[in-house]
């Protein structure tokens, strides 16, 4: 891995251009292993030296960091001022966040957890970008206030690209005040009556952070009693315990009604539970499987056979999640299987990690894959970055 400081990266660049040779743009290099692997020989750039950051207007609600800063450190200088990213740890970044990666890496990889649901996914966080094309070539799209939205929207383009369009640099996101209360609440029962109590919450006037279905690893669901089978996990913000108290008390209810049992949980408790769905690590696990079906099927995918008992974190109003298991635990078939009922249910299924037994394609090709070559050829023509990764076209197969 190479790690050129800053004002090498863009001569690095145009070096690798002028050689016509692979290259993999990566940010810290701690989820290299997910989704299809680079061509080998292909030599991988990150942007570990990028680091910090560059500018936050509290005021404006919005700050400008490296893209290859991470995470955990980000948020935490947020805190100091009283902010925050409304973005979930991805997926394996440990109870505190400390495995979660660059900011960069998570911009391109696009991935978004249950908080969407309030605070909608990564790409709509972004407001601003300043990238490195294949050539060498610095551009820049967006600004540094959430109103403007002058410019060629680079952002949504480059959001979940992974590294095929060119070299993230640096990017500017918006940030909230951070929620003075938060309490959360796991809802156990019967599949239906769980899926009529969601599709109630998500047409109500209610706005919780997040309303995921639930089954967390070691076979103990989100309420009391489940077992192995799935809940919701339900998560709650607002800057008065009041009005926190009284849409629980409201959900608990409508649940009762339902047949549902439900579980308070201080923020403590809704954390440990939170942090059970980012897993053991972001290599600790055989498979990682990232699930997409409209959430009108999101309780069909739940009672999917080929996901029985295992992990599972799925959005509610979104139809998006992950669930992972070990090799032993899911033989391929059932994976393939499981991807064929997501694409009847409206979906897809992403492999983002699987065991060296395995060669299945990491996606298949989508419906708009003439059009994603196109723009691919008009970043990088020479067809340079991420050879084999360019999401929407399915990778060659392996060996």
């Amino acid at each position: 891995m190479i790690s050129p400081e800053p004002g090498e990266l863009q001569e690095l660049v145009r070096e690798l251009h002028r050689q016509a040779a692979p290259w993999q743009p990566a940010g810290l290099g701690s989820r290299l292993s997910w989704g299809p692997q680079p061509e080998p020989g292909s030599a991988t750039v990150s942007c570990r030296a990028l680091r910090g950051m560059v500018e936050h207007s509290p005021g404006d609600f919005t700050v400008t960091v490296w893209a290859g800063t991470p995470l955990v450190e980000l948020q935490a200088e947020l805190a100091h001022h009283g902010q925050w990213l409304t973005l979930d740890w991805p997926w394996g970044s440990g109870s505190s966040g400390a495995a979660s990666g660059s900011v960069g890496g998570l911009v391109a990889r696009g991935l978004a957890g249950g908080l969407r649901q309030r605070y909608l996914g990564v790409r709509d966080q972004l407001i601003g970008i300043e990238l490195v094309r294949a050539d060498g070539v610095r551009a820049r799209a967006g600004g540094k206030v959430v109103k403007n939205v002058a410019g060629y929207d680079l952002m949504r383009l480059f959001t979940g690209s992974w590294g095929a369009l060119g070299l993230i640099t640096s990017v500017t996101l918006r940030t909230l005040p951070l929620p003075p209360q938060r309490r959360g609440l796991g809802l156990s029962g019967p599949l239906e009556a769980l899926g009529q109590l969601a599709s109630w919450l998500l047409g109500s006037s209610l706005s919780p952070e997040r309303i995921d279905w639930w089954r967390p690893g070691g076979g103990a669901g989100a309420g009391a009693g489940t077992g192995g089978d799935a809940g919701l996990l339900i998560s709650l913000a607002s800057i008065n315990a009041a009005t926190l108290a009284e849409q629980i008390a409201c959900i608990s209810a409508r649940g009762a009604a339902l047949g549902i049992g439900a579980l308070p949980l201080e923020p403590a408790e809704l954390e440990a539970q939170v942090a059970q769905g980012r897993g053991p690590g972001p290599e600790a696990s055989d498979w990682l499987l990232r699930l997409a079906v409209r959430p009108s099927q999101a309780p069909a995918l739940v009672a999917e056979p080929a996901l029985a008992q295992l992990p599972l974190c799925l959005g509610a109003g979104s139809g998006l999640g992950v669930s992972w298991a070990s090799a032993a635990e899911l033989p391929a078939y059932r994976v393939e299987a499981l991807r064929r009922s997501c694409q009847q249910w409206g979906g897809y299924l992403t492999v983002l990690r699987q065991p060296s037994s395995s060669q299945l394609p990491a996606w298949l090709d989508a419906p708009a894959r003439p059009m994603i070559e196109a723009i691919k050829r008009q970043f990088d023509p020479l067809q340079q970055l991420a050879r084999g990764r360019l999401p929407g076209v399915q990778p060659p197969p392996l060996g």
